[in-house]
């Protein structure tokens, strides 16, 4: 325990210079191909390792690129999001930047010298006297449920041939639906849905000008789709349905990464115009429930308003090339 509580320590000093990413004019640079994203999206990415002293004391990190070779480094005490660390454990961040070959991440606090290095897919943590103190490897996660086929009875509405179920759809890259403010010629109440996405790698963007989209549940309720990989985990970031409640842990992964929503969705129910029973949803994000039959109290804004009768599926566009795949639902 002596060994974890020095790699926490260092961690915590490290992790004193750590800024929130704010909203920033300009876009900056903006790739979809990993091949051309350059040496800054190398280096971003999850980290996983184990406290020398106790194989099941997991320490996750998370390396998020802000552009012109800096970083944040976030670092979770049990594990990385969702596999081992949930909302509210403890949590330390940090600033780098590349020197040479390496990123190192330094302390601010002139009482405390620790640092952190990151070359070659290894980030390894150092006291002040430079003793190795833990080792941790660049893991790559992927999502359960990534390419998941559509069971008996779905409707397939993008498998990447046509956009032919989407008003306003567009394909991007041959063979992927762009978030063009496209919507669904079929309307559903009641249903399943599964959706992969991927967000662009816009290192140098911050808040909601990064990789923002949003899938639209029946055109009334925003799941946000945002690059906010390393982040909180608010209502207005990735896996929030936006003004009504924030993810209980933040699973988004890396840009360029293809992420999955799946949803069960009830709807709402009416009088007339009067409506007499909220909707609720239960969504998985790369597999992990982020909310549990969760209680729709409102619409949110962005498409239409909360009203009786079905209503399709909306992907809204923001302004950045976020990209869908593998689209189906299920009708209750």
């Amino acid at each position: 325990m002596l060994v974890r509580n020095t790699i926490c320590a260092v961690l915590i000093c490290v992790g004193m210079a750590a800024t929130q990413l704010v909203a920033e004019e300009g876009k900056g640079s903006v790739f979809t191909d990993a091949a051309k994203a350059g040496a800054d999206y190398q280096y971003q990415g999850e980290y996983l390792g184990s406290a020398p002293d106790d194989e099941n004391a997991k320490v996750g990190v998370q390396v998020i690129a802000l552009g012109k070779g800096e970083f944040d480094l976030v670092a979770y005490i049990g594990g990385l999001p969702g596999a081992g660390w949930m909302r509210g454990d403890e949590t330390h961040r940090g600033k780098g930047k590349i020197e040479g070959d390496k990123v190192v991440f330094k302390s601010t606090e002139p009482d405390q010298d620790g640092r952190a290095e990151l070359k070659g897919g290894s980030l390894v943590v150092y006291d002040g006297e430079n003793k190795k103190l833990v080792e941790l490897t660049k893991t790559e996660r992927k999502s359960p449920t990534l390419g998941a086929k559509p069971p008996e009875g779905a409707i397939v509405l993008f498998d990447g041939k046509n956009a032919d179920h989407f008003e306003n759809g567009e394909l991007v890259e041959g063979n992927l639906l762009g978030a063009t403010n496209c919507f669904t010629k079929e309307k559903f109440g009641d249903h399943t849905l599964h959706i992969e996405f991927r967000t662009p790698f816009m290192p140098e963007a911050r808040g909601q000008g990064r990789g923002n989209s949003g899938v639209y549940i029946q055109e009334r309720y925003e799941l946000q789709v945002l690059d906010s990989f390393g982040l909180e985990g608010e209502n207005n970031e990735c896996g929030g349905i936006y003004s009504i409640n924030k993810p209980a842990v933040n699973m988004c992964l890396p840009p360029l990464s293809w992420q999955t929503y799946d949803i069960d969705f009830k709807a709402a129910k009416y009088d007339g115009d009067k409506k007499v029973e909220n909707g609720r949803v239960t969504i998985k994000h790369n597999g992990v429930v982020i909310h549990d039959n969760l209680e729709l109290t409102h619409g949110t804004p962005g498409r239409s308003e909360e009203g009786p009768g079905d209503a399709g599926l909306f992907l809204q566009n923001h302004g950045n090339p976020v990209a869908f795949r593998n689209i189906w639902v299920v009708k209750k």
